[in-house]
């Protein structure tokens, strides 16, 4: 399974490294030391933490990233469900939780498991917009 370093997984849970050693000196989010010191965290460990992390958390606009893509969150996958054909893949951006639907080879063909990092690409020919009440 992959693991982060404190900076990479301060990224994929949109906070600042020093949050992320907080969470980890207070034992919150699970960390340990590499062979050379550094401080890592499991992939499994984070896609959990930052999955209940987002539940009550509302989204904040998020700024665009230096790409044409205007719809692009980097995530970190939380679940992974197979079917004959077909694969459901959630993963958590900050406080978005995204879902796909891909074809289950490209799941395998990609190396796509919980822990992983990912970029989800949104692109839609219909948009739904509601008024805020």
């Amino acid at each position: 399974m992959p693991s982060y370093s404190i900076g990479q997984a301060a990224g994929l849970l949109c906070v600042s490294p020093e949050t992320v050693r907080r969470w980890a000196d207070g034992g919150r989010l699970p960390a340990r030391r590499s062979p050379d010191g550094a401080r890592t965290v499991d992939g499994v460990a984070l896609a959990a933490f930052a999955k209940e992390r987002a539940e009550g958390l509302h989204p904040v606009p998020r700024t665009a990233a230096a790409t044409s893509v205007r719809n692009s969150f980097a995530g970190i996958v939380t679940a992974v469900r197979l079917d004959e054909v077909a694969a459901r893949v959630e993963v958590q951006s900050g406080p978005y939780r995204l879902v796909s639907v891909v074809t289950r080879e490209s799941v395998e063909e990609l190396g796509i498991a919980v822990g992983v990092t990912v970029t989800a690409r949104v692109k839609s020919t219909d948009v739904h917009i509601d008024l805020a009440f």
